[in-house]
């Protein structure tokens, strides 16, 4: 019953000291918090908070060894050296145990072989007629407990052992080895793509010694008390009968069937359990985010469409078309979400959910649930502007939007065509715009560019549909301060840099800022041309864009001089760029031309193309295909090189 990620366990050595019930005892009662949050992190979150709460406690307990014994804390490596926890092989022991145990706790059950007893939900601890779990952390724990969700059991061990015990690489490898763990290597490296987050994993979100506890069914419990009995031998028949692949999960519609249950999980599947804001309720509310969205919809009273929605979300089925924005855990909640939209919409029933770090949206044909979708998009810090709209449905290149309560008009407007005013979009009562053309369905040339124009109680903004659940929000102005594009002067400005948007679609971007950093008097007598810097933000904070844009007098669109990805340039930390291009005179010259930031105090050509300028702007004579590198020097004696 072995499985990919954990090998048989490895035949103790004796080269170790020796261990006894005692010594281990000691080090297990000394450390016990310690441990249980150590097998908590590693247990797997399919299991459900309380569940993993019971077994974390359930394995540690059972981490002592039955007689004397050496071997297996030789081989596993102590932080420090020096008294305490460090250097303690009884410590080392219980912690080897504490792994072992919650690695094994993760495998599949097998049809043909005996379940270990790890894999079987703990005799004791008990606590009837409660849940437990550990207290609830912020938006940076839920999306770190998203991340280990989605490691394998060994890199959940491997990256919570570097974490919380401190321990090297190597050390981590010997631990996994004598754990059992089948590819130390492969789980290192694994968990060496998660950001490290040690901090958090010290977090009460994790601490499965500090608890909350709410009853289960108190309420079913009083009224089938006497029938108590009968229920159990029931449910062992039926049980039995449904756990079986087939028809029996029709009610699910599109989910996957499920053979295993918890309470955690059964709470994030009730319909009854959503959280359901009232209508007034952002009316005197701080916040302006989507835990103020009240519930709308002319189905938020079907509890089987619901229902069907939290299943498909929890285990998604084969014929389920499944996406998620870069950097968007696909899991299922982590408890009973917030629903914000159940309603028809065009051909499709349509059901938008919201558990604090995403937004899910699931829909169905109103004919039945073949062709079901879901799709994820990170929403964790949105407010104001970014938590004012989301796309409820697309069909024949228009898209439909379900508005914050407090936006009191739409519109759409074209962003190539400043002048051209805004058109009124229909707003029903429960927020949903009527539809519009969508540039993020669009194919060949770039005309038009349609955007969501919305007045809300603290202005007008300008959103972008790039092909997300959530459109982009658009700005204009110095990274460290930006302001609105919606304003005459910033939709100029937008204008001809709207089709370069189509770069970042379906990228996780939260926002794009348009920024004019320099201006460059033309050689020739040419006029004057503009270079623009846009960058996207993402929800996820990694995979930034950025566009060094040059706009020549008359020119429609401008033109993409230099490109950046993960870069700080034009951004608030860091608002310095430098970028370059080739450019042909009405009289038929070729230039270099470059320009920095109004921080530029001198610039310089080499490789194919020489010549150095003062200040922020340079043009060199060249010919045609030339290549060069470029280097600025900021007024502060700062280097800084062309964007690429």
């Amino acid at each position: 019953m072995q499985s990919q990620d954990v090998a048989p366990r490895p035949a103790p050595t004796s080269s170790g000291p020796v261990v006894d019930v005692e010594q281990a005892e000691a080090a297990l009662v000394e450390h016990y918090p310690r441990l249980v949050r150590l097998a908590y992190l590693v247990l797997p979150p399919s299991l459900g908070r309380n569940r993993r709460v019971l077994t974390a406690h359930a394995l540690t307990q059972r981490a002592l060894p039955r007689a004397r014994t050496s071997g297996d804390a030789s081989v596993i490596p102590a932080q420090q050296t020096g008294g305490g926890r460090d250097g303690d092989p009884g410590y080392a022991f219980v912690r080897l145990q504490v792994v072992r145990t919650a690695l094994e706790a993760g495998l599949p059950l097998r049809r043909k072989a005996w379940p270990k007893r790890s894999q079987l939900p703990p005799l004791l601890p008990q606590v009837w007629g409660l849940r437990l779990f550990p207290r609830s952390g912020g938006a940076d724990e839920l999306a770190l407990d998203q991340r280990l969700s989605a490691l394998t059991g060994p890199a959940r061990a491997a990256y919570v052992l570097r974490g919380l015990e401190k321990l090297t690489d190597a050390d981590v490898r010997k631990v996994l080895t004598a754990a059992g763990a089948a590819d130390p290597g492969a789980a290192l490296a694994e968990a060496g793509g998660l950001e490290r987050q040690d901090d958090l994993l010290n977090s009460p979100e994790f601490d499965p010694c500090s608890l909350h506890a709410r009853p289960t069914d108190l309420m079913r419990r009083r009224q089938h008390l006497k029938a108590a009995l009968a229920a159990a031998c029931a449910v062992t028949v039926c049980g039995a009968l449904l756990g079986l692949p087939g028809d029996g999960w029709g009610r699910d519609g599109a989910a996957a069937p499920s053979y295993a249950q918890n309470p955690a999980a059964e709470a994030a599947l009730n319909p009854g359990q959503l959280t359901l804001v009232p209508a007034t309720a952002w009316q005197s509310s701080a916040r302006t985010d989507f835990s103020v969205w009240p519930a709308r919809g002319n189905l938020v009273k079907d509890r089987e469409l619901l229902r069907r929605a939290l299943a498909v979300w929890a285990r998604p089925g084969e014929s389920v078309q499944v996406s998620a924005t870069p950097g968007t855990p696909a899991g299922a909640p982590p408890g009973p979400p917030q629903l914000l939209y159940a309603g028809d919409v065009d051909q499709a029933r349509v059901v938008l959910l919201y558990d604090g770090l995403r937004i899910a949206r699931y829909a169905e044909p109103k004919d039945g649930t073949s062709g079901a979708a879901l799709d994820f998009a990170r929403v964790d810090g949105a407010t104001g502007s970014e938590a004012n709209a989301v796309v409820l449905d697309r069909s024949d290149g228009n898209v439909r939007y379900l508005t914050a309560p407090w936006v009191k008009k739409a519109a759409e407007r074209d962003l190539l065509k400043p002048s051209s005013g805004a058109m009124d979009l229909d707003l029903s009562g429960q927020g949903v715009t009527a539809p519009l053309a969508s540039p993020a369905q669009a194919t060949g040339a770039c005309t038009s560019w349609n955007v969501l124009q919305l007045t809300d109680t603290s202005g007008t903004r300008l959103m972008a549909d790039l092909g997300e659940l959530t459109p982009a929000h658009l700005t204009t102005g110095r990274p460290s301060a930006p302001h609105e594009a919606s304003g005459s002067e910033a939709l100029r400005a937008w204008s001809p840099f709207a089709c370069s948007l189509g770069e970042v679609r379906s990228q996780g971007v939260r926002s794009v800022n348009a920024w004019e950093y320099a201006s460059q008097p033309l050689p020739d007598a040419s006029g004057s041309a503009g270079w623009v810097c846009t960058r996207a933000e993402t929800w996820r904070g990694g995979g930034t864009r950025v566009l060094a844009q040059f706009h020549t007098p008359g020119g429609k669109y401008g033109a993409v001089a230099a490109k950046g990805e993960n870069s700080t340039a034009c951004g608030p930390r860091d608002p310095h760029v430098l970028a370059g291009v080739l450019w042909k005179s009405g009289a038929g010259t070729w230039y270099l031309l470059a320009a920095g930031s109004k921080d530029t105090s001198a610039i310089t050509a080499t490789g194919g193309v020489t010549g150095s300028a003062h200040g922020s702007v340079l043009a060199v004579r060249t010919k045609q295909g030339a290549q060069a590198e470029l280097k600025g020097t900021l007024k502060d004696g700062r280097g800084i090189t062309g964007l690429r």
